[in-house]
């Protein structure tokens, strides 16, 4: 396992019609951390994603994931080592079944028989979907939490060592969200999430990444800067909303919430 599985160094990226998606970003993500990316719309996370397996290659800086640096000759290795995540996992899921969905991968790495079969039995079993019950249906006919389920289990079929997720609580209902956080909290492999769920990222990840604009201009704890109003409206983000809730317990607000409703 690599000490900093993802290094960035001064990257940036302009789309064709010149519009500046990202500035100068100097990023590493620790083996083992579970990171929120947060950012209004338009801020860069997606295009950020897309560099990290080399969907986007950088314009300029530098991109590196494990000992390679992300470009054409590196693409094959970059992609088996970070897995992505889509947002909506249609565009992921085109197999007719789930199995064949979640061997697709496992199967262009090169596996075949007992070792395709016990890896890809142990991807769904991580997600919590059995291969005896799941294995046979057609996605489509899934929930949006089944459906987010087996596409992660076909990247976690791949081995990543690093898993990539844009906004994965998009579109699941309450118990599905729920479900959800907790699998994250059990998977044992770095994680960076793409969210607008803010309440998730203070629940999931010690660690949260701000993009405006193209820029970092937060990164650290994240109990800090969810707290901070003022900030988030700056950056055009909102407060959690267990921070704004009326039945949450008043000793668990942030400490500037508190001055403010006491007028301090």
């Amino acid at each position: 396992m690599h000490h900093n599985p993802i290094s960035i160094k001064n990257l940036s990226y302009s789309y064709p019609d010149g519009t500046t998606a990202l500035q100068s970003i100097y990023l590493d993500i620790r083996a083992g951390d579970r990171v929120a990316l947060v950012g209004a719309n338009g801020s860069g996370k997606s295009t950020l994603l897309m560099h990290f397996n080399g969907i986007l290659l950088p314009q300029s800086g530098e991109v590196v994931v494990g000992d390679l640096s992300v470009e054409p000759r590196h693409l094959k290795a970059v992609r088996n080592f970070v897995g992505l995540v889509f947002q909506n996992p249609d565009d992921q899921l085109f197999m007719p079944t789930v199995w064949e969905d979640v061997t697709f991968g496992p199967m262009n790495q090169g596996l075949r028989g007992e070792a395709l079969r016990h890896r890809s039995h142990h991807a769904m079993e991580a997600v919590g979907l059995e291969p005896e019950l799941y294995g046979s249906r057609n996605a489509n006919n899934l929930s949006g939490g089944e459906k987010k389920r087996v596409a992660m289990a076909g990247v976690l079929a791949m081995q990543p060592q690093v898993l990539v997720l844009d906004e994965p609580s998009a579109q699941l209902d309450p118990r599905s969200r729920r479900q959800l956080i907790q699998l994250l909290h059990r998977l044992p492999i770095t994680q960076l999430i793409a969210t607008h769920d803010l309440d998730l990222a203070l629940e999931l990840c010690p660690r949260t990444i701000v993009l405006s604009h193209g820029q970092i201009v937060f990164d650290g704890i994240t109990e800090q800067v969810l707290s901070n109003p003022d900030f988030l409206d700056q950056h055009a983000l909102e407060m959690p909303l267990c921070y704004s809730r009326p039945y949450c317990l008043l000793e668990h607000q942030p400490r500037a919430i508190a001055a403010r409703r006491d007028g301090g």
